[in-house]
């Protein structure tokens, strides 16, 4: 599948998306490392609980499940998700909140949420994040060793539901392989500058 060039600018948000486990975070906390002053990430709010080494406000705001549906009732999401019995979601003053600094949000979201954003008029680029074969993010899941096998295979195939929606006519401007952690950052970083003129192509669903 080849991605078509896509004009960019600071003024457009970047979507970012990808199964669990591809590595998206890594990409873009590097992306942040390199270029603190062109970008600043979109702080979801969640239900789920906080990670050893994360700080709510910074990688989400951790919030319990009434405060999120107040939240959602007030319309104060852009998108939002379930996923393994958490919520996730996309506020406007979030976006808001980076914009009014002059950098690019970056928003790293659900494909659920992808669904969502493509029915309001924030019109940005998406970037689906893919990893070379489910049998690489099988073990990249397992290795990170912060789920139980219930929750992985949950997550797998939640991926397969993923990679198929990333192949629809449409879905997203730029696929990046993460197989090489440092080709497939280069070409996220060309993504977000807005200079990769073509993605790669998704690889087939083996088991």
């Amino acid at each position: 599948m080849s991605q078509s060039t896509t004009t960019t600018t600071s003024s457009v948000p970047l979507v970012v998306f990808g199964p669990s486990g591809v590595g998206k975070g890594t990409l873009i906390k590097r992306l942040f490392a390199d270029y603190p002053d062109k970008f600043a990430f979109s702080v979801s709010h969640t239900t789920r609980a906080p990670r050893p080494g994360e700080t709510d406000g910074k990688e989400y705001h951790f919030v319990s499940q009434d405060t999120f549906k107040s939240l959602l009732s007030e319309n104060a999401f852009i998108e939002h998700a379930q996923f393994s019995n958490n919520f996730y979601g996309t506020s406007v003053c979030a976006i808001d909140a980076v914009r009014s600094t002059g950098k690019r949000c970056i928003l790293d979201i659900e494909s659920q949420g992808v669904r969502q954003v493509k029915n309001t008029d924030l019109h940005p680029v998406y970037v689906f994040i893919s990893p070379p074969s489910m049998a690489v993010l099988r073990q990249r899941l397992h290795g990170r060793a912060t789920d139980s096998e219930e929750a992985i295979q949950k997550r797998l195939a939640t991926a397969v539901v993923e990679i198929s929606y990333a192949r629809e006519e449409g879905a997203c401007d730029y696929i990046i392989i993460n197989d090489d952690l440092e080709t497939a950052y280069s070409k996220f970083r060309d993504v977000a500058l807005g200079n990769l003129i073509q993605g790669d192509t998704l690889p087939p669903l083996d088991d």
